[in-house]
């Protein structure tokens, strides 16, 4: 609110500025409290936020301004500054100071754009009665030293166990997903057809999962209208 009113003060005035905070009843400050504000001397924390946010700004642009939160805390103490990890992010963010990822996240579910006929099984509601009854399959990512890596599984949804999966460098694979499900039904022992289970994808354009609803090993297939609730790596 300080702030606020210094930046206003030379064309409203700081009665006037104070007048109408007070009218609206949004953080209220009288003309009195601001200039007792303003006398009073700055304090020990507000000094010290000074002179690192001067040596944040120097850091960050001697290493290419591409350094974040945590290599960021990392430099200051090679530099000598004993400053928690906390105060390093709110002093950057105050300065306008952030890192910059490295590549791109990986998008793992595109739209075909082919019209679909096979109905939706499923209809989002992801509950069983009993094992191999409902599988729902997605593909995600793992990042590792090279880039990433891609994962294609199956998950049972009444034990909540992953029954296939198969793993690529490369998520234009062909057949990534019928691997999974291909390890899914020898791994369960239904590579000849379990009655009354239902194989479950979303509707996207990575080779495999098109098809894989229509693989001939006596499953019942089905499409859904997008993600299953299978989430990817957490960020």
């Amino acid at each position: 609110m300080i702030a606020f009113i210094d930046e206003h003060r030379d064309q409203f005035g700081v009665e006037a500025i104070c007048r109408t905070l007070g009218a609206t009843e949004c953080g209220f400050i009288t003309s009195r409290a601001y200039r007792a504000a303003k006398r009073r001397p700055a304090s020990a924390r507000a000094l010290r936020d000074v002179l690192l946010l001067e040596e944040l700004k120097r850091i960050h642009a001697e290493n290419y301004s591409v350094y974040g939160v945590r290599k960021m805390h990392h430099a200051m103490a090679r530099a000598g500054w004993q400053v928690g990890r906390d105060q390093i992010a709110r002093l950057m963010k105050a300065a306008g100071l952030q890192g910059v990822r490295r590549g791109r996240k990986p998008v793992t579910t595109r739209p075909s754009g082919m019209p679909d006929a096979r109905p939706d099984l499923v209809e989002r509601h992801f509950t069983a009665e009993r094992p191999h009854q409902l599988w729902v399959a997605d593909i995600t990512y793992v990042r590792i030293l090279g880039g990433f890596c891609y994962v294609a599984f199956i998950t049972d949804v009444f034990t909540r166990r992953i029954v296939g999966w198969a793993v690529s460098a490369s998520l234009h694979t062909t057949g990534l997903p019928l691997l999974a499900l291909e390890h899914a039904l020898l791994s369960t022992g239904a590579s000849r057809g379990r009655q009354g289970l239902i194989h479950h994808s979303d509707r996207g354009a990575q080779g495999g999962f098109n098809r894989s609803s229509q693989h001939p090993l006596g499953i019942t297939g089905g499409m859904g209208d997008g993600k299953q609730g299978l989430g990817e790596e957490d960020q």
